[in-house]
């Protein structure tokens, strides 16, 4: 079973910037912390009403990104403002992710199936520009099957409702729903597309789910951020890739 790639998102750091108006924490350099402590990639979401990263963010991410040898993943709304931004920059990966202003953050999936008219252009755009195209997903047969329809070469499985049926010790449901996951993950891998997952991930949830074996990546922010407090970044990402690893082996023995 090949080693799983973590991706640190870095959002929340922006989030405490900007509640004073100041320019610090900055996002540029958790990243390089993040780098330094192991993650693989740097993730960033671009929101529309900005309320975290910022298009100065995206812009120094991208050089800093490119200078380290890591990947960006650049996730953002299937809107032709984000794909303009995207092909400005031209990260690594793009993520396209369903995004609504009131949301506190990203509540389902995209809806593949039914946008595949809007999604598929946007896709083929993207790649056409070298930029790797991710959709951010709900563990539904058909928006997988829509997913590897429209091109794309990666999903990533929104795992969240796992993970708080897991902290919340809804037994029967966290194992109906960490079943539709490896299924998901099976069909998505059996369809050639690459497989991530991310959205809630923390200690508790990250073994089970970095166990699945078609996993590729997994996309931590919300929780690393948080736990940053407590006993800082890179210890926080040490520890979350040694758990990671730890499935991994244990999974593959």
């Amino acid at each position: 079973m090949s080693r799983i790639r973590l991706g640190v998102n870095i959002d929340h750091v922006a989030t405490i910037r900007n509640a004073r108006g100041e320019s610090y924490p900055d996002p540029a350099r958790a990243a390089e912390v993040a780098i330094a402590a192991g993650a693989d990639g740097i993730t960033a979401h671009l929101r529309e009403d900005r309320r975290h990263i910022s298009d100065a963010d995206i812009e120094t991410l991208a050089k800093l990104c490119r200078k380290r040898g890591r990947p960006l993943n650049f996730e953002a709304a299937a809107t032709d403002e984000m794909l303009a931004i995207a092909l400005k920059h031209r990260p690594h990966a793009a993520a396209l992710v369903p995004e609504r202003r009131e949301e506190v953050t990203t509540e389902g999936g995209l809806n593949v199936a039914g946008e595949h008219n809007r999604v598929a252009p946007m896709v083929a755009r993207l790649k056409e520009a070298g930029v790797r195209v991710c959709l951010f997903i709900d563990a539904d047969p058909r928006q997988i099957e829509a997913a590897a329809s429209v091109g794309a070469q990666v999903v990533e499985l929104h795992v969240g409702a796992y993970c708080v049926a897991v902290r919340e010790h809804h037994t029967a449901e966290a194992e109906r729903l960490y079943a539709e996951l490896k299924a998901a993950a099976a069909q998505a891998a059996a369809l050639g597309l690459e497989v991530h997952a991310g959205h809630g991930i923390d200690y508790e949830t990250v073994g089970a789910i970095a166990a699945i074996p078609e996993l590729a990546e997994l996309n931590i922010g919300h929780f690393l951020i948080g736990e940053a407090i407590f006993t800082g970044l890179d210890a926080a990402i040490r520890r979350m890739r040694s758990l990671m690893d730890a499935a991994r082996d244990e999974a593959a023995a």
